[in-house]
């Protein structure tokens, strides 16, 4: 990844993405994929108008969101098809009725696993004559949300049976499946799927939409599934260390600066809790590629204490790159990214933060 060349006028800390880097990833993931047309890219990783227009630009035209923020960008920027995989209730479901009104040229759909939700989407679509459409949520064992296939077929008739609801399809996230060794997530997967493949084969739904970015690979096997990755258009250093079977790049870094020499070894950069991720353990938020030993100490709203031999080196005021852990929370912090382009800073890319309109 080429450095920045000039430093000095940029914030700290920062986003900082790579449009080049973000490029080669979607070329990657539609190869993989075997074509756009199969894709069904998430946006809760980047949340920015710039990327989907970059996808759409190769052909991508549908798109999976987590909240009404990253809903409304996709529907600003013209994206065809939009699925809010969430299950939504009272007032969000109101306001996502309401902006499929407002964006009238874009396709919308949500998610179901329980005949209440349904309902409650039916009777909002119902004064308008519109109808809501719906995939069933599956759960092939994640515990977080959806129904288990052997208990899907009853909630697939009641959705038929709603005069104000289109059953689309079902919807099957595993992001509990993520060995590091492509064959025991292959078997994992596999095991898992069955049962769904088995529901398909009963109920024969339109469409089904599975995985996330450890299981993408799996899945674009399987060749009447529309697929889901989100995190790999960025990529992470979690990820780059657990799916060593794919060769995404890392295309969003952190800018960090030294601000503190508290003790001899040490260094504390403006690189706290609100500025990355800070869900894992503490060994496992940022990693710094330009640092060959260092050990991350504490860490708290805004520092972010570092021992390291290489503290001699280092002088406040210094600049350091991090590559988060867990990109997708991290960019969720930020409201802009700063573009990288050819070494220099070439504007900024609004980040869809929030969860309401």
């Amino acid at each position: 990844m080429q450095p920045v060349i000039s430093t000095a006028a940029l914030p700290s800390p920062a986003l900082l993405v790579f449009p080049e880097r973000i490029s080669e990833n979607i070329r990657l993931m539609i190869r993989m994929a075997g074509g756009p047309g199969r894709l069904m890219p998430h946006v809760k990783t980047h949340k920015m108008a710039p990327v989907v227009r970059m996808q759409l630009d190769q052909g991508i035209r549908r798109f999976k969101c987590a909240t009404l923020a990253e809903a409304r960008m996709l529907a600003e920027t013209g994206a065809p098809d939009i699925l809010l995989a969430y299950q939504l209730n009272a007032p969000m479901a109101q306001a996502f009725v309401e902006l499929q009104q407002q964006y009238p040229a874009s396709r919308f759909a949500s998610l179901a696993d329980n005949t209440a939700s349904a309902r409650l989407m039916n009777d909002l679509h119902a004064p308008l004559g519109t109808k809501a459409r719906l995939y069933i949520d599956i759960d092939d064992g994640m515990r977080r949300t959806g129904i288990t296939s052997d208990k899907a077929a009853p909630l697939w008739r009641e959705l038929q049976a709603l005069p104000n609801v289109e059953a689309a399809g079902l919807h099957v996230y595993d992001g509990h499946i993520r060995a590091v060794d492509i064959e025991e997530r292959t078997r994992q997967c596999d095991e898992a799927f069955a049962a769904v493949e088995q529901l398909a084969a009963d109920i024969h739904p339109p469409e089904i939409i599975a995985g996330g970015t450890p299981t993408f690979p799996i899945h674009a096997r399987r060749a009447e599934i529309t697929l889901s990755p989100g995190t790999c258009l960025l990529w992470d250093e979690g990820y780059g260390t657990g799916l060593p079977d794919q060769p995404f790049v890392v295309a969003a870094q952190l800018l960090t600066r030294v601000i503190s020499k508290p003790q001899e070894g040490h260094v504390t950069l403006d690189l706290g809790h609100k500025a990355v991720s800070a869900e894992n353990p503490i060994t496992r938020r940022v990693f710094f590629p330009a640092l060959k030993h260092y050990e991350v100490i504490s860490q708290s709203e805004e520092h972010l204490v570092v021992k390291t031999p290489e503290a001699d080196t280092l002088q406040v005021g210094d600049v350091l790159y991090g590559t988060p852990w867990h990109v997708c929370p991290t960019v969720a912090l930020y409201n802009e990214a700063l573009v990288i382009e050819n070494g220099s800073n070439t504007g900024t890319w609004a980040i869809a933060r929030g969860r309401l309109l």
